[in-house]
């Protein structure tokens, strides 16, 4: 067994076809397969996606990473269960250390020549779930709750709460409680990124601090399906049904995607009637509410919608900057770095990342893993740079000529009206927030905009930039106008 004490560990864009063979290259694929399955997609991508695969001394291979942020978050965050993967593939049971560029450079004199392995598709782990016992975070974890996908930190004291969430945020406390007299079952729903899982999280370390005697199971509806068809398979569903039926709180994540699977929503339908029938809690997470899964069976459709629905809003900005904020406070106490970002460069996130708050977390993620030590000089033109890649991806296109119609449209005038000269406040202050949307939702350079708003210089769109962030934060009818552009724009 590899020892992890001296932060051994894998990568992602593995330089290891034609540098240690194609043994090397299988193995970290399957690694990175099944840990991108268990970190999710942004976190992967923020942190590991970036590590390359190198040579090192006496037969190891090293894991070279960025920056030594992202060599400490991995470190912290994923080298154990690195470790444990690259052990149970490697047949050769090789040593896998951990550096940063900066450390491998200066040990082995250069950098050395780099191959990227093709993108792998993660696969979902199978789960155990006769050992799924909860345990509070920062204690012990057994590999169990790990593969039932719980992430400590997805906690109530983790939770940012707002208007658009603190209705669901109460009905997730009440459950995690143990109070009686509610409602059973509950089903947050809402689109991705909303919230859900980090609920359902939070229920399940509550409910198990307060209550260590209870059995509390956690799992996703993908993992309920291919758990369910293995003991099928394995003719051990009398085994499955009891892992479930004996707990006194189920929670299962991404209801919706059984829709479709007909043996496993009737399971699931009789698991659900058993537990409700004996007062056992069962909590439900979907991203829609159930008169919309119409996928699902009517049966199962209708006891989904039986105790209480409680939807989760998109957050405003306000909260989107208040998740940042905190999200930049927790790595700055688990990296060690300086927690501070200029506000120019988190407001860009809040407005470009308004969709989802997992993405929200993944854009300041890889701002923090990329920047380093820079982060708090970072400028915003730096941080639209990086995230550039992320913007792009499955994105609608907003142009500078888009925004200046959607401010007309808004404001009551032509589009003509903010190229001209005219400075009346009836015209400056829109043109003024259509250069503010211009530098927060396209790539556009400053002086690239001001060409496209009449021909101005790029100092007079700086000065437009700062005057409506100066204003926006003391009027709040400036900042909704601000929102309903934006959203207009994105839809």
């Amino acid at each position: 067994m590899t020892s992890l004490s001296n932060s051994r560990a894998p990568q992602w864009h593995a330089a290891a076809e034609g540098v240690m063979g194609p043994t090397t290259g299988a193995v970290w694929s399957s690694t990175c397969a099944a840990l991108r399955g268990e970190l999710g997609d942004n976190t992967f991508g923020s942190w590991i996606a970036q590590a390359q695969l190198r040579e090192g001394s006496d037969g190891a291979v090293v894991v070279v990473t960025p920056t030594g942020i992202a060599r400490d978050w991995i470190r912290r965050n994923a080298w154990r269960r690195i470790g444990e993967l690259w052990t149970q593939n490697d047949p050769q049971q090789r040593p896998l250390l951990l550096s940063s560029r900066a450390e491998f450079e200066a040990e082995h004199g250069g950098a050395p020549r780099t191959a990227a392995l093709p993108d792998v598709v993660a696969e979902a782990a199978p789960i155990i779930l006769q050992h799924e016992a909860v345990r509070v975070p920062g204690a012990p974890v057994p590999a169990a709750p790990r593969q039932a996908g719980l992430q400590e930190r997805f906690t109530f004291d983790t939770f940012v709460p707002g208007p658009a969430n603190e209705f669901a945020l109460a009905v997730a406390r009440r459950v995690a409680s143990w109070s009686d007299g509610c409602f059973n079952p509950v089903l947050f729903h809402g689109p991705y990124g909303f919230g859900k899982t980090h609920l359902l999280n939070a229920i399940a370390w509550e409910a198990g601090r307060t209550r260590p005697e209870k059995r509390i199971v956690y799992l996703t509806a993908e993992r309920f399906l291919s758990t369910f068809v293995r003991a099928v398979m394995d003719r051990a569903g009398a085994a499955f049904k009891d892992d479930l039926r004996t707990a006194d709180l189920l929670l299962v994540d991404d209801v919706h995607f059984i829709g479709g699977k007909k043996s496993s929503q009737e399971e699931l339908f009789h698991t659900l009637a058993a537990l409700t029938g004996e007062g056992r809690r069962v909590v439900f997470s979907a991203d829609r509410p159930p008169s919309a899964l119409t996928e699902v069976d009517g049966r199962l459709r209708s006891h989904l919608g039986a105790g209480l629905v409680c939807g989760i809003e998109p957050a405003d900005r306000a909260l989107r900057l208040g998740i940042l904020e905190r999200k930049l406070a927790l790595l700055s106490r688990e990296l060690g770095v300086e927690g501070r970002v200029r506000p120019e460069v988190l407001q860009f996130l809040a407005d470009r990342f308004s969709d989802s708050v997992r993405e929200l977390e993944g854009g300041l993620n890889t701002l923090v893993a990329r920047a380093g030590e820079r982060l708090p000089k970072l400028s915003l033109d730096e941080a639209q740079t990086i995230l550039r890649p992320h913007l792009s991806r499955g994105e609608k296109r907003i142009t500078v000529d888009d925004i200046q119609k959607a401010t007309a449209e808004h404001f009551g005038m032509k589009q003509t009206d903010l190229l001209s000269e005219r400075r009346t406040r009836a015209v400056a202050r829109p043109r003024q927030a259509a250069m503010y949307l211009a530098k927060q939702m396209t790539t556009r350079s400053l002086p690239d905009i001001g060409r496209r708003f009449g021909g101005r210089d790029h100092t007079t769109v700086l000065h437009a930039v700062r005057r409506i962030e100066e204003l926006k934060a003391g009027d709040p009818a400036l900042a909704a106008d601000l929102e309903a552009i934006a959203r207009k724009l994105r839809d």
